[in-house]
């Protein structure tokens, strides 16, 4: 039996690329689950939109009655659960889309999840998983040293990393209480092609290719491990086709670096691969802008069990990740251009005034 996965939000920055890479690199069918908000872009799919394995479904994973005929139409082996709002300057502005969505949304997708699982015969209970994607930003903030591991305490900070520790323990609970075969993934900053450009990284490629002020946070000095999102895709289908229920798996990149060397690393490939700005280098763009209220200092990830355990690795570094997302902005204007003309400007979010 081909297996079928029903992933929620795949139109969005890291669903899209495990669509792309389950497309490309696995026989296995998908299912794109997507209400297509503000950060969901179809066309980061355009390159399997046509394949005979992949589908669309626009719907809202609070709607559980949807969910629930979404499974039983498509009758997927496994649920691959990306939905979320994730920024957290967004979450500062606006929490309750944030409850809705990442708590209760991910309630309604359980609790349609288990009643289809229970409908299964016992070789596609057994067979069956639903992996639930969440973020390392549940842990809180670390000190100067040290690294999260999958046992670190949850401290979260923000509206967001509250709401994916609630959806986190809700998963775990799904596990223990009704049986449920879950695995659960926590994943470091990622970055790559099709990133919405509210983010760090795009939202400075674009300002500096503007010679638009380059704001940031304020001194540069926060601290966060970088994952390139396309390892971070291979990454999720080692733990959906090899992790154990009930385990949870860190991802990270391996990758520390303040905000402003990322952003200072920006502004010098930009200075060399394209056309120089009248007023200098790019350098002289940043701007230290006042803080995020409730910033975590730093985060960095011990990956050494899904290293261990699934035998994944990272294969770009940052300065060659880096390198491929500037260039596929270059390359890729018509993605997020109407983005930047019409959905986003890059305007401050999350001042909390």
């Amino acid at each position: 039996m081909t297996q079928k996965i029903l992933i929620t939000g795949g139109a969005g920055f890291i669903g899209s690329a495990v669509i792309r890479h389950l497309i490309a690199e696995t026989d296995v069918a998908v299912v794109n689950v997507d209400k297509l908000t503000y950060a969901a872009n179809l066309a980061s799919l355009n390159p399997v939109a046509d394949n005979p394995r992949y589908a669309f479904e626009k719907a809202d994973i609070c709607d559980r009655a949807l969910m629930a005929h979404l499974l039983e139409k498509h009758r997927p082996t496994a649920v691959m659960h990306l939905a979320a709002e994730s920024h957290v300057d967004r979450s500062i502005d606006g929490p309750g889309a944030f409850i809705m969505t990442n708590v209760v949304g991910t309630y309604a997708l359980l609790d349609a999840s288990i009643a289809y699982w229970r409908s299964l015969d016992e070789a596609g209970r057994a067979r069956f998983r639903f992996h639930h994607i969440s973020t390392d930003e549940v842990f809180g903030s670390l000190g100067e040293t040290g690294f999260f591991t999958e046992t670190t305490p949850y401290d979260p900070s923000s509206p967001y990393s509250s709401s994916k520790a609630s959806s986190d323990h809700l998963v775990r609970a799904w596990h223990r209480t009704y049986g449920l075969p879950v695995v659960l993934s926590n994943c470091s900053n990622n970055y790559g092609p099709c990133q919405f450009p509210e983010k760090l990284i795009p939202l400075m490629i674009l300002n500096a290719l503007d010679g638009r002020p380059l704001p940031v946070y304020g001194q540069g000095t926060n601290v966060r491990d970088w994952l390139y999102v396309e390892d971070h895709a291979r990454a999720l289908w080692e733990v959906l086709s090899k992790g154990v229920p009930g385990e949870s798996y860190n991802v990270g990149g391996n990758n520390e670096m303040k905000n402003i060397e990322v952003v200072q690393m920006i502004c010098g490939i930009l200075d060399e691969v394209v056309d120089p700005l009248p007023g200098g280098p790019r350098r002289g763009l940043i701007t230290y802008v006042k803080d995020r209220p409730g910033h975590d200092q730093r985060y960095a990830i011990d990956a050494s069990k899904i290293r261990r355990d699934l035998g994944w690795e990272p294969r770009e570094t940052f300065d060659t990740g880096l390198r491929r997302t500037i260039d596929w902005y270059l390359d890729n204007r018509a993605w997020w251009q109407p983005l930047r003309a019409g959905v986003y400007a890059g305007d401050r979010l999350g001042l909390a005034v």
